[in-house]
């Protein structure tokens, strides 16, 4: 029988101000960013110290490996990131040297995108040799996932809501991408880009389902939008309404007070350290909205539960072929 494992996928991140450059780099694919752009997030990445995403990752991995252990697996869980060490190719050429021959794949993206997933399972693939692999494309429908979000927005939504005294809606965020990765073809054709065999690209659509399936399990929201965050400075228009769009239409209905859910990040980092806690609260204080957020999953159990799920499934599935 095959030495199995699993591997997490995660967008990874610098540990220095001083590294950015680089790590931008590898996120465009090497392609050239106007200098203003390098020096913007240098900045952000300053206000906040250092993005914590990395050192997370590796304490949700823990937690995984743990989950699954606790259903009679005991494999080790390995993490490999996209755009900052330990690299994909890396990790896997590590797993194959630790005589790994099956691992069950998961990006700590839920929904699925070709501008970030998709990336994630080709880098595996380029490298994995011999190493046979069950990659989980998307789990934005996942009810742990939900749950997850779920038991971090309902203690903060009560605590507002006492706070000022009356009900309070809630904002769901995702990432935004650029829109030419999912919407009709530079050709003029109705249909949406494809992946290789794979259909139209999902992400869109996913990210909302999530933000659905998040509020159906917080019956109390009295009212809830959604909103794309984190627009990128090059490749085009991105998805929108943008957050500061959707806070400018909230105001004027009235609200005073908001809570903002982003459903597509797992742990805290620069788009919610900087983007959420710094540029949209003075956002919304300049045009009278208190907005808070809660907690982020980081080291949720139930998060690690869902993603163990995920792994023994995918686990099972390459056993089964043997």
């Amino acid at each position: 029988m095959a030495k199995q494992a699993v591997l997490l996928l995660a967008h990874g991140t610098p540990e220095t101000v001083e590294q950015i450059p680089e790590y931008l780099r590898n996120v465009v694919s090497g392609r050239p960013l106007p200098q203003h752009v390098v020096e913007e997030i240098q900045h952000r990445y300053a206000q906040i110290g250092r993005s914590p995403l990395s050192e997370i990752t590796f304490v949700q991995a823990g937690l995984v490996e743990a989950e699954v252990a606790a259903t009679g697996r005991a494999v080790p869980v390995y993490v490999g990131m996209r755009n900052w060490r330990p690299y994909i190719p890396e990790v896997v050429r590590q797993m194959r040297g630790d005589g790994i021959g099956e691992a069950a794949v998961i990006s700590l993206a839920p929904q699925n995108s070709r501008t970030s997933v998709g990336l994630y399972r080709r880098a595996v693939e380029a490298e994995a040799g011999e190493l046979r692999i069950d990659f989980t494309p998307g789990w934005a429908e996942h009810p742990l996932l939900a749950e997850a979000f779920a038991e971090r927005l309902r203690p903060a939504l009560a605590k507002l809501t006492e706070e000022v005294g009356g009900p309070v809606p809630v904002l769901f965020t995702a990432h935004s991408v650029p829109k030419r990765t999912v919407e009709a073809s530079a050709g003029g054709g109705t249909e949406k880009r494809l992946w290789p065999g794979e259909g139209a690209d999902p992400y869109a659509e996913e990210a909302r389902r999530t933000a659905e399936l998040v509020a159906a399990r917080v019956p109390e929201i009295p009212r809830w939008w959604f909103a794309f965050q984190s627009q990128g400075a090059s490749g085009g228009p991105w998805l929108g309404p943008s957050v500061e769009e959707m806070l400018d239409q909230i105001t004027t209905e009235g609200v005073k007070a908001l809570i903002l859910q982003p459903i597509g990040f797992l742990c805290d980092h620069v788009e919610i350290l900087f983007d959420v806690d710094i540029l949209f609260r003075q956002y919304a204080d300049k045009i009278g909205i208190r907005l808070e957020r809660p907690e982020s999953l980081n080291a949720s159990v139930t998060l690690a539960k869902a993603i163990a799920d995920l792994a023994c499934r995918g686990l099972g599935r390459l056993q089964a072929q043997q």
